[in-house]
């Protein structure tokens, strides 16, 4: 039965192919002093993965086959919503998120719906170059008007919800490249979703492989274009929301 009482915090973990850091990333989010259960969503790896996750006390989801980080996220609310969790946030499991973080962003749940981690918001200092650049300030103007706040980072995967967020992605929650990030928030936006955004910092890799290879960074332009303007043809969520939003709890 669903436990509405559940007011720890679960954390989303997509991870493929991730041996070389999962475990190190589990262990320092659970060597915290926060109520915070970590769900580690293999992503049909062929390493480790699985058992590095699992012997550092995370739960493990273990997918046939590679879904890609929407369909792994999509997983892992899932599992949320059907366990009760009131407040989701995804973690990359190469330690990129610093998960001392972590409690700044879902503070952010105090006033909105879901809660970005930003990296461009006056803290740290995470720069990006090139089409990615010109991309991801494109993407942040067009949503900053949909929103009606400042946005910075839409493209952040550090990213924070609370039962009205999870009941809407388990609607519409894409898995294709940039629709785990700019397609979900820009139907969620127009779905009636509040928005805010929290600074933080990244870290390197920890670990593994960067999946983005600065080869492709040109290719990163045209398809964030094409993101958008798709999700801005998506139909905005009909779900009825029983909720209150965090403006009218207070």
């Amino acid at each position: 039965m669903r436990n509405l009482e559940n007011t720890r915090v679960l954390i989303i973990m997509p991870a493929w192919n991730e041996a070389d850091c999962v475990g190190s990333t589990v262990a320092e989010v659970l060597s915290l002093n926060e109520p915070y259960d970590v769900l580690v969503v293999n992503d049909g790896s062929t390493d480790e993965t699985a058992s590095c996750a699992a012997a550092a006390g995370a739960v493990v989801m273990n997918l046939p086959f590679n879904l890609g980080v929407g369909g792994a996220m999509r997983a892992g609310f899932r599992y949320a919503q059907r366990l009760g969790y009131q407040q989701v946030i995804q973690v990359d499991a190469d330690g990129q998120h610093d998960p001392r973080n972590i409690r700044e962003v879902i503070n952010g749940l105090q006033s909105a719906d879901i809660s970005i981690g930003a990296r461009f918001a006056d803290r740290g200092d995470y720069v990006v170059s090139g089409p990615r650049k010109w991309a991801m300030k494109l993407l942040a103007f067009v949503l900053t008007k949909l929103a009606k706040t400042p946005l910075t980072d839409v493209t952040s995967g550090f990213r924070a919800g609370n039962e009205r967020a999870i009941a809407q992605y388990l609607d519409h929650y894409p898995a294709e490249y940039l629709g785990d990030t700019i397609d979900s928030l820009v139907v969620a936006i127009r779905s009636g979703l509040t928005v805010t955004q929290v600074p933080v910092e990244m870290r390197p890799r920890q670990g593994g492989t960067p999946s983005h290879h600065p080869i492709k960074a040109a290719v990163y332009l045209g398809r964030s274009f094409f993101a958008l303007a798709f999700a801005l043809t998506r139909k905005r969520s009909n779900l009825k929301f029983p909720l209150t939003t965090p403006a009218e709890q207070k």
